[in-house]
């Protein structure tokens, strides 16, 4: 019994019994961040989730800001490369050289996404070469197409063929005619076309053959087939004979005279609706079946204004994001290939003719002597690959599925007549006689090392001297704190030299 009493009950685990630790005491603030106000930080890494979320953003942003800042400097580079054209002075009686800029709302897509690209990438180097410019817009297919051609129709009528032009409701002529007046012309260097993107380069290249090969007027339109409704009308209605010796007392019937119907009120005339514009672009003039029989016209020149296309990629889709978010980080070689073509067609100093790749002969061809509309057997025995249908290729892949289809008459309406031609689907068709009178600018070796040197910093606007470097702190002390800007210096004020009175 006493060994059962003197038993003690048995222990409990040693982790168990054993008092926690007690927590290390916080470091003690610094003295000047707490008379601050400023919390205590505690220093320390950030979580597996904030560690990744930094490092996506991160990367993200400085690709952005690097892309951005490259894409400023091969601006600059092409910009500065053409600047000297700026300060060149021109007698007063002239103006300055005007190009033609031809853009077009890209396919599935409007015009604005047109507009800010030129925005983005054409116009900086253009208004560093002081260049003016016209342009021809387009909202829908054939657009362009349709202006260009109406354009090259006033010229060729300007140079008196056709009728003459009425140049009291032009006010081009108009304008024209009053500068003429003053002695005011154009500067005399050669003047150049720009076309941005593939689908406007295939209406540009429409638009010029149906503008010189074309007739000056419109075709006649073709006659309207017969309505069914109108053939029974035409037919002549018997009349019934009437029956001689007849009274009204034999009871036969007798026509009962008709009684006067009430006047009705006069309607008011109805005034005239506005005209409408088309739901679709002027049809065409011509067709390319017709090119090889159509003969040249007497105005035409021998050498047509230079012409350059200009690469514009657009792609939509969301399942596109992957490309078009690679294509928003690498804006830069972007911005280089088309401010190499702008700067190109700016200085004007290296002009070729298109290229032409002479093919295997054509098996299937059969030239017929008798026909007067059959084309040069020289000419037409072998076919022919012109550069102009070749150029900016790549975009095609990139348009919108809805491009490719094409309409019916059961998706339109009944009253819009479809286009007989697709100007974006159809093939490039380029007549030998234009292609011998067409020709692209082209950057010469010699200002693409300029260029190089340029971005190197070993050079600068061509007779202007480098400036000196202006450090990022001294930027900003002179425009946000209590420096001078330099470039903002006043001017020195001269006295009344003459004596004049105020």
């Amino acid at each position: 019994m006493a060994e059962s009493s003197s038993t003690t009950p048995p222990s409990q685990p040693a982790a168990q019994n054993a008092a926690p630790k007690p927590s290390a005491p916080p470091k003690p603030q610094n003295p000047a961040f707490r008379m601050m106000g400023l919390p205590n930080f505690r220093f320390k890494l950030p979580s597996r989730n904030w560690l990744i979320f930094l490092s996506i953003t991160g990367s993200f942003t400085t690709a952005l800001l690097y892309d951005r800042r490259e894409t400023r400097r091969v601006q600059e580079k092409w910009s500065n490369l053409v600047a000297h054209i700026a300060k060149e002075p021109i007698p007063n009686n002239q103006t300055r050289r005007k190009l033609t800029v031809i853009i077009s709302a890209p396919p599935g897509d409007g015009l604005r996404s047109a507009r800010e690209f030129f925005k983005d990438y054409v116009k900086p180097v253009l208004v560093s070469g002081a260049m003016d410019y016209e342009v021809i817009e387009g909202r829908k297919e054939g657009e362009v197409r349709a202006a260009l051609a109406n354009k090259i129709r006033k010229l060729r009528r300007q140079a008196g063929e056709g009728a003459p032009l009425d140049e009291e409701s032009d006010s081009e002529a108009l304008i024209k005619h009053v500068r003429n007046s003053f002695g005011i012309h154009d500067e005399p260097v050669v003047k150049g076309d720009l076309v941005l993107g593939r689908h406007t380069w295939k209406e540009y290249i429409r638009g010029l053959h149906e503008g010189w090969l074309g007739p000056l007027d419109p075709p006649l339109p073709p006659p309207p087939p017969p309505s069914p409704e109108a053939d029974t009308s035409e037919l002549p209605t018997p009349e019934v004979p009437a029956v001689e010796g007849a009274s009204p007392d034999d009871g036969s019937p007798v026509a009962q005279p008709e009684e006067p119907k009430e006047q009705k009120e006069p309607e008011p005339e109805k005034k005239p609706e506005e005209t409408k514009k088309p739901k679709v672009p002027t049809p065409a003039y011509i067709y390319p079946s017709d090119y090889p029989s159509q003969p040249l016209p007497p105005t035409l020149p021998q050498e047509l204004n230079p012409s350059l296309p200009v690469p514009f990629p657009h792609i939509l889709g969301f399942l596109n994001t992957p490309i078009r978010l690679y294509r928003f980080l690498t804006q830069r070689y972007l911005a280089d290939q088309i401010g190499h073509d702008i700067a190109a067609i700016v200085l004007a100093n290296s002009i070729r003719p298109f290229n032409t790749i002479a093919d295997a002969p054509n098996p299937e061809f059969t030239p017929d002597e008798s026909s007067p509309s059959s084309p040069d057997p020289s000419s037409s025995s072998t076919s022919h690959t012109y550069e102009q249908q070749t150029v900016l290729t790549p975009e095609e892949k990139s348009w919108h599925k809805s491009v490719h289809k094409k309409p019916t008459s059961s998706s339109t309406d009944s009253t819009i007549e479809l286009p007989k031609e697709r100007e974006w689907l159809d093939e490039i068709v380029i007549d030998p006689r234009l292609n011998a009178r067409m020709r692209t600018f082209y950057l010469s070796p010699d200002d693409e090392e300029r260029a190089k040197r340029i971005l190197a910093g070993e050079e600068w606007v061509l007779g202007e001297e480098m400036p000196a470097p202006y450090p990022l702190w001294k930027r900003m002390w002179d425009n946000y704190g209590f420096g001078e800007n330099p470039e903002h210096k006043s001017k020195v004020v001269l006295g009344n030299i003459d004596d004049e009175d105020a």
